[in-house]
């Protein structure tokens, strides 16, 4: 249609230009044609020279009459030019009308626009776009008052513009979608055209919503099927999507989309957890887990979205957490099965590494219980020793099992002939991963083997006799050496699912540890600091309330802390022998003003007894019995003594307290169980005093006894093996005087990576009359002190430090820079027996956090006394 109307004005240009020219040429001649007959008049006025007119005129006639066939000729030519021009504008016409018939057949709303951005031309349904608003739309309207009427009038209601060449999109005001795709003409106008779309985008829209839907019910269902419960809540804290493992778990009823999660978990019996939740310390809390009533165990976990709300999860973990309770157990009864079978039992890695060893194994070799796990062969016994064994060990090594009788000196100075059984522990490859090692001792079985030997010859009856009992021996050792074979095989299992039960509990203590006692030490040093200045006036009281408030958490941190440790196996004992006097004078003196401060009078009958056991955890076991007795006593006395029993000594706690009723005997010894009537000021506890009483005297192997009348009061006892062995000779404490004057003066250096630590040190240690120097890492001390050369009498440094390392590490790179080395003080919340050991090798003393100010003061004024005598 465009290049027809091109045609037809291509043409009806070149008609009217023809036109012109054709008019311009016919009044040029009636110019001549005047011209001439004004001439001729003028010739006849002047009546002279009547031949040379006549001739003139003559010439002129011709030259009339030549221009007068040129004017006939243009004259036709110009009427055909009309007539052709008349033609060519009826077929103009009649194809422009062909062209607006041609528009208006397009289903497309159409409009042309001239170079200059005009209307040309339009057909109805570009007008119908129209009809609905008060704008007037027709030819010569410009292509920018449109785009600008269609925003004032409210036709649009949304655009998408397509990118440079592709069509855009537009919403109008009646819910319709149209298309709009422009192109140029050649003469530099425009052509545009406006597509009805609706029912494509109505369409895809449908389409949309059926995928959408269709994914949405894919979704619901896959979250039913999943073994875990799921609840996903938006940014608002609204349920969006859950499944019916949620509902299960969580005891709820079907509830309706869009409630707030909040609201919903108001009606389970969980607390609800989001990404906002915290930990008592303030640290964000990700994971709990909880106990329901009906005693199944769940495990909540909360994930936060990148665009807002959060998804959690809750799992039910009943069955994982009885099988970790169930290993616990088996442990526990394996290592006591073992600790009773009177053959010496252990286990050996492939790097000759001990990884069991049991209770028998352990006293002949005269080692404290548990030191042996981690040690190796070379590290346990003699070099003789080991060079005597190797032979056999490499054999039990290179796949082959052995056994052989070896000679050895027990702790008494016999000689004992023991038959050693290494049997390979392989796996399923072939590979040798360890040793069982199985000894009894054969010495009786010997020398009733020479002695047969030696009645030989008088008696051969009575030897054959002999030999064949013996060989029944031999049988039935051997059946019992295969059966604790066996057993030594499931001990190893059970024993390293165990372990890896345990780990999580090690991390956890590894964190409280560290983490959480490190800003209590150092409130704990800034509150000793502050009790220790004499010009408080009356902020004394203010001050021993917040001591007395950190005494409170350092108490409940210390028993979670131990009952975790205890859990994980990390607290060893170190069993000595002591006089029982040197305890017991200590717990009287300090819980005799603890009794009188509530009331109550506490009695001590001294006793001169010596006896076996770990000195720290029996007055852990002691201190819970006398605090117990000062809780649940409202008046009367409280009684702390010593009775023999046999070949123990029973350390006794009587009380007048309300008394335990009989059916609760066995359940005050389970964690988190307290008394109904405790007295509400001195009710700081958690419950698992008791608890840690059991561990720890399961771990000591002593008894403990209860017996108690409801409303007259209890008696608690703890059973100690008595010794007649020497203990070792106590060290007499100077007095506060005598350390305060011993530290006066004294230059020392504080290493810690905490800021608050070190504030806390240095305003303590000044207090007593030393000058300090404190910094943060190697480094800024070393910038203080002329790189380690200044003079300096002591050294106190944090165990853990940043990057990886630790205090042991430090201590030895700055006494390597000084000509003598500093004597140094390690704080630690590592309670392992291993560092301990390492310290004592080192020279180094030891204090666990949190550092009580005492205990500080004794160890400094110790280690710059011990450090002036060297």
């Amino acid at each position: 249609m465009s290049p027809l109307a091109d045609l037809l004005g291509v043409a009806s240009a070149e008609l009217q230009a023809r036109c012109a020219a054709l008019e311009q040429e016919n009044a040029k001649l009636k110019r001549i044609n005047a011209a001439l007959i004004e001439r001729v008049e003028s010739i006849h006025s002047r009546g002279d020279d009547a031949y040379a007119a006549f001739q003139h005129s003559v010439v002129l006639s011709e030259q009339v009459r030549e221009r007068t066939d040129a004017l006939n000729q243009a004259m036709a030519e110009l009427k055909s030019s009309n007539q052709l021009l008349s033609d060519a504008r009826l077929r103009a016409e009649t194809a422009h009308q062909h062209l607006i018939d041609a528009i208006e057949s397009i289903s497309d709303a159409f409009v042309l626009f001239d170079d200059r951005q005009r209307i040309v031309l339009f057909n109805s349904r570009f007008k119908a776009l129209w009809a609905r608003s008060r704008a007037r739309i027709g030819t010569g309207t410009r292509l920018e008052e449109i785009r600008r009427l269609s925003r004032s009038t409210g036709l649009v209601v949304e655009a998408q513009l397509g990118k440079e060449g592709e069509p855009s999109l537009f919403r109008l005001q009646d819910g319709r979608w149209v298309q709009v795709s422009e192109r140029p003409t050649r003469e530099g106008g425009l052509v545009i055209l406006y597509t009805d779309i609706t029912e494509v985008k109505q369409s895809e829209a449908l389409r949309r919503e059926q995928a959408l839907a269709q994914k949405s019910r894919l979704l619901q269902r896959a979250v039913d099927n999943l073994s875990q419960g799921m609840a996903m809540v938006n940014a608002d804290g609204a349920l969006e999507l859950w499944n019916h493992r949620f509902l299960e778990l969580c005891g709820l009823a079907p509830i309706n989309a869009h409630r707030p999660f909040a609201e919903v978990m108001a009606e389970s019996e969980l607390e609800p957890l989001t990404p906002d939740s915290r930990d008592a310390a303030g640290k964000p809390l990700r994971q709990v887990e909880v106990r329901l009533f009906d005693g199944r165990m769940l495990e909540v976990r909360t994930h936060p979205l990148p665009t807002g709300g959060f998804v959690n999860t809750f799992t039910d973990i009943t069955e994982r957490h009885r099988q970790a309770q169930a290993l616990s157990d088996s442990e526990r009864w394996i290592r006591l099965i073992t600790d009773h079978v009177p053959a010496l039992i252990a286990y050996l890695s492939a790097d000759l590494v001990y990884e069991f060893t049991n209770k028998v194994y352990e006293e002949w070799y005269c080692w404290p219980r548990g030191a042996m796990l981690g040690q190796s062969l070379r590290e346990v016994h003699s070099e003789e020793h080991c060079q005597r064994l190797e032979p056999y060990v490499e054999l039990a090594l290179s796949g082959e099992s052995v056994t052989f009788e070896f000679a050895e000196t027990n702790h008494n100075g016999q000689e004992r002939y023991m038959l050693r059984s290494y049997v390979p522990n392989r796996q399923a490859s072939g590979e040798v991963v360890g040793i069982f090692v199985l000894i009894r001792d054969i010495t009786e079985r010997r020398r009733t083997a020479e002695a047969l030997h030696q009645a030989y010859q008088h008696l051969e009856q009575r030897v054959r006799e002999r030999t064949a009992e013996l060989t029944t021996v031999n049988d039935q050792l051997r059946r019992e050496i295969d059966e604790r074979t066996q057993m030594e095989a499931r001990l190893r299992e059970a024993k390293g699912e165990a372990e890896q039960a345990n780990l999580s509990k090690t991390k956890f203590l590894a964190a409280v540890s560290h983490d959480l006692l490190q800003p209590l030490n150092a409130a704990r040093l800034f509150t000793s600091a502050l009790l220790e200045r004499r010009d408080l006036s009356g902020c004394a009281p203010l001050v021993r309330n917040v001591s007395n408030s950190l005494e409170d958490v350092e108490s409940l941190l210390g028993t979670l802390v131990d009952i975790s440790k205890l859990d994980a196996g990390v607290i060893k004992p170190d069993i000595a022998p002591f006089a029982v006097s040197e305890l017991l004078e200590n717990l009287a003196a300090e819980y005799h003003q603890i009794a009188g401060s509530e009331g109550l009078r506490l009695d001590y009958l001294p006793s001169s007894a010596l006896v076996r056991s770990d000195v720290q955890l029996l007055a852990r076991i002691l201190r819970n019995f006398l605090s117990n007795a000062i809780r649940y006593t409202a008046s009367g006395r409280i009684l702390l003594g010593c009775r023999r029993r046999g070949n123990s000594l029973s350390i006794e706690v009587w009380d007048t307290g309300i008394g335990i009723a009989q059916d609760k005997l066995v359940e005050i010894f389970q964690e988190f169980k307290r008394g109904d009537n405790v007295q509400r000021k001195q009710d700081r506890g958690l419950g698992l005093g008791l608890a840690i009483v059991e561990k720890i005297a399961g771990m000591l192997g002593h008894r403990i006894r209860v017996a108690s009348q409801q409303g007259k009061g209890s008696m608690f006892a703890v059973e100690v093996p008595l010794t007649r062995r020497a203990p070792r000779a106590r060290r007499v404490q100077d007095s506060p005087d005598l350390l305060l004057e011993r530290l006066s003066g004294a230059r020392v250096w504080v290493l810690d990576n905490d800021a608050a630590i070190c504030a806390g040190m240095r305003t303590l240690l000044e207090g007593w009359g030393c000058r300090v120097v404190t910094a943060l890492s190697e480094e800024d001390l070393a910038c203080q002190v002329d790189n380690y050369h200044a003079e300096a009498d002591l050294l106190i440094a944090d165990y853990h430090l940043d990057d990886e390392r630790n205090g042991v590490d430090a201590v030895a790179q700055i006494n390597a820079r000084r000509s003598a080395p500093l004597p140094a003080l390690m704080i630690t919340a590592n309670y392992s027996n291993e560092l301990k050991q390492q310290m004592r090798e080192l020279g180094h003393s030891l204090l666990h956090k949190p550092v009580r100010p005492m205990k500080l003061k004794a160890a400094m004024s110790h280690l710059m006394e011990r450090g002036a005598g060297a």
